[in-house]
């Protein structure tokens, strides 16, 4: 999130948190819980569309896909870790089933630029897809034949489906922040033009929230 490095010594130099956060994946119950993970672009933008899902318990921003441990901010976003921004999503799938989750993540992502997402530019903001188990991978790549199959545009897709690895919990100050922080993230994702080309891809009746 390039832009948001332009304020991000605003955000750390007094932001007046909300006690408005979301349960971390280590306060979710396991019994009733799977995870997915998602990446798209700035992680900031990806766990809202997620929270307000029935059936999702929490979310967590991280960084993921790449051959560096406990990387930090700083390092991921200059490109050096090989981890890409994603959300990993604790869910429960007698109320929620992973489709629906895949249908939001579409939505929610530009699936034609393999190392960018939006102003966001490098690999660690591609978009991809990391599946836990068979069942996962199979659904994921369903759904990519269906998106390729029913899209409107003419790009390709070319998000990437692949293993889940370790994910390592960004820092504190980046989760939830849209809604500890609602004014730098309205500001934030405006700027990066996100919605305008969301609705140029989907259209505005498409199936995303956040």
């Amino acid at each position: 999130m390039k832009l948001s490095k332009i304020f991000l010594l605003l955000v750390l130099g007094g932001w007046g948190l909300l006690s408005l956060s979301s349960p971390s994946m280590s306060d979710v119950p396991k019994g009733n819980s799977a995870k997915a993970t998602f990446a798209g672009g700035c992680f900031w933008c990806m766990e809202g569309p997620f929270d307000e899902l029935d059936g999702v318990l929490s979310t967590t921003s991280g960084y993921t896909g790449g051959h560096m441990a406990n990387p930090t901010y700083e390092q991921v976003s200059a490109g050096v870790t090989g981890h890409a921004e994603a959300v990993e999503v604790a869910y429960d799938p007698q109320r929620i089933s992973y489709q629906e989750l895949l249908t939001v993540y579409w939505r929610n992502v530009d699936p034609t630029t393999p190392n960018a997402q939006f102003c966001d530019h490098g690999d660690q903001y591609r978009p991809a897809i990391f599946y836990h188990n068979e069942e996962q991978r199979r659904l994921a790549e369903a759904s990519k034949q269906e998106i390729d199959r029913t899209k409107t545009f003419s790009a390709s897709i070319v998000t990437e489906i692949t293993q889940a690895t370790e994910f390592y919990p960004a820092e504190e100050y980046h989760q939830d922040f849209y809604r500890k922080n609602p004014i730098r993230y309205k500001f934030y994702r405006l700027t990066c033009g996100r919605d305008a080309r969301l609705t140029e891809l989907w259209g505005s009746d498409r199936e995303r929230h956040g």
